[in-house]
């Protein structure tokens, strides 16, 4: 692992110094099982490590004098790599989805809208529920709020409310995010 000094702050990174790479004289040396095997020159530390056909890698850098430990890297590299995958795998990503309606909506065209957004709750994703107001129709904002109260109660058994009704120059945006428990 190397540390880089960016504007002050030391930066991580995943790179390993190994075998000839290590540039000190002396080292502190952990065998593959873990057991510390003391300090010795960088030298008979690699040696020790060529002898049971390993390699020998610098853990910790900034110590005094710097851990080394002897392991298979390639392996190492390997076992890393796999971890990082299913860490991803494991990750859940959520999505905002967007259903836009008016304060004017037939029936109908709210019920299709509805079932959209059911769907998306039901997916996993959370629900931006947006009224666009144009023109003179933002005087009645209340209209608005109730049709934004009605979406919400249509899908209250699989989502919850996030985000209170909030006008936002002339749109009302609602944000509804899905049941744990689904």
């Amino acid at each position: 692992m190397f540390f880089i000094f960016w504007g002050g702050e030391p930066v991580i990174t995943k790179d390993f110094r190994i075998n000839e790479e290590i540039r000190v004289r002396e080292v502190r040396v952990v065998d593959s099982d873990g057991n510390q095997l003391g300090i010795l020159s960088s030298r008979d530390a690699l040696r020790l490590a060529e002898e049971k056909q390993l390699d020998l890698v610098e853990i910790s850098p900034a110590a005094k004098p710097p851990v080394c430990k002897i392991m298979d890297f390639g392996k190492y590299k390997y076992e890393q790599s796999k971890r990082e995958k299913e860490a991803k795998k494991k990750q859940k990503i959520i999505s905002v989805k967007e259903v836009k309606l008016r304060p004017n909506i037939e029936d109908h065209d709210f019920e299709v809208k509805a079932k959209n957004a059911t769907r998306f709750l039901k997916e996993g994703d959370k629900v931006k529920a947006t009224i666009i107001f144009r023109g003179r129709e933002i005087v009645h904002t209340q209209l608005g709020q109730k049709l934004l109260k009605r979406l919400a109660e249509n899908v209250q058994d699989i989502s919850l409310v996030e985000r209170q009704p909030k006008l936002e120059g002339k749109n009302m945006i609602m944000i509804l995010s899905p049941k744990q428990d689904i």
